[in-house]
């Protein structure tokens, strides 16, 4: 699934994530086909509130939102397979602005299956996929109708650290014009039970899902990583007001990674696979504020659990 160039990134990232004293592997890896289809079945389990409740403020909200903006094309990143996507799209569709919809993911396998579904399924909406890494610039290939929303749900700002965050801010607010938006899905504070359950299912899907990544690492790097001897670990730090998850080495071993080099592990030693920060109100607007972005509507659920918000860019391109 990834060509030349994406793979030499990768060996690079690898490289250099594991070199550091708390090694790391970037989270946009965990999404080939596999990794992809078991973050919509995380999405499914009972303890993950997140997708469920960001899906309802989405139908509460869009169809008000895209008649107001006027909304004729929708750029999303971190597509995946568009599931809570379509509230947006039949928003548009319903009001009858709507033209296209770009949705932007770097599992090329399960994006282009994602895009033959909503082909049909939207006669009257052109859906043209973008194959790319969100944390690297995404080129838009097709002229885009103003005005667009460029959508981040998921709470997907919060697996990036703060620089990084508005860096990917900052470079969405560039491409925006005059009466274009951002919608953004933010994870709120709360209490850290309820937020560290949601990473740690009982059914043990999100440890599958963490795994997966270093599975990703042998197919496409010819790397020896043995999934089944790093464990699962995902815990709330109320300091720093995120999740981090982690896959903890079970034993000392050594893995060889061709082209990116050696890396020892003791017995304990972690992986750093992902955080996931979550905002209030004060930190989303300091965030907007950074990245030169305006916040112009703040919708969150009567249990205070997630947001969703729009914002405009100070300065449209």
């Amino acid at each position: 699934m990834y060509d030349a160039a994406a793979r030499e990134r990768m060996r690079e990232d690898v490289r250099s994530g594991l070199s550091r004293p708390q090694k790391e592997i970037p989270p946009v890896y965990f999404y080939d086909e596999r990794g992809s289809e078991l973050f919509e079945e995380i999405t499914r389990q009972p303890e993950y509130y997140l997708t469920e409740t960001e899906r309802r403020l989405l139908r509460r909200h869009m169809p008000a939102w895209t008649r107001e903006i006027g909304t004729r094309a929708l750029v999303e990143l971190g597509a995946g397979n568009a599931d809570k996507t379509r509230v947006i799209l039949d928003a548009m569709v319903e009001s009858g602005t709507g033209e296209l919809y770009v949705p932007v993911d770097v599992s090329a396998d399960f994006l282009e299956a994602t895009v033959a579904r909503l082909a049909g399924e939207y006669p009257t909406l052109a859906v043209r996929a973008a194959v790319a890494d969100m944390t690297r610039p995404v080129e838009i290939r097709v002229p885009l109708p103003e005005p667009a929303i460029f959508a981040l749900l998921g709470s997907t700002l919060g697996n990036f650290e703060e620089h990084a965050a508005v860096e990917l801010l900052s470079r969405v607010a560039r491409k925006m014009r005059p009466g274009d938006r951002l919608l953004l899905g933010v994870d709120l504070r709360k209490e850290a039970a309820r937020i560290q359950a949601a990473y740690n299912d009982a059914a043990g899907v999100t440890a599958l899902f963490n795994r997966n990544v270093l599975r990703v690492m042998n197919r496409e790097l010819g790397a020896d990583f043995a999934p089944d001897s790093f464990v699962h670990h995902a815990f709330y730090d109320p300091t720093e007001g995120r999740i981090e998850m982690h896959l903890v080495s079970d034993r000392a071993q050594t893995v060889h990674v061709p082209g990116a080099g050696s890396f020892s592990f003791e017995k304990g030693e972690t992986i750093r696979t992902e955080i996931s920060a979550k905002y209030d109100r004060a930190g989303v607007e300091g965030l907007f504020s950074t990245a030169d972005l305006s916040l112009s509507r703040w919708a969150e659920d009567e249990d205070g659990l997630y947001a969703i918000v729009l914002a405009i860019s100070r300065e449209p391109g």
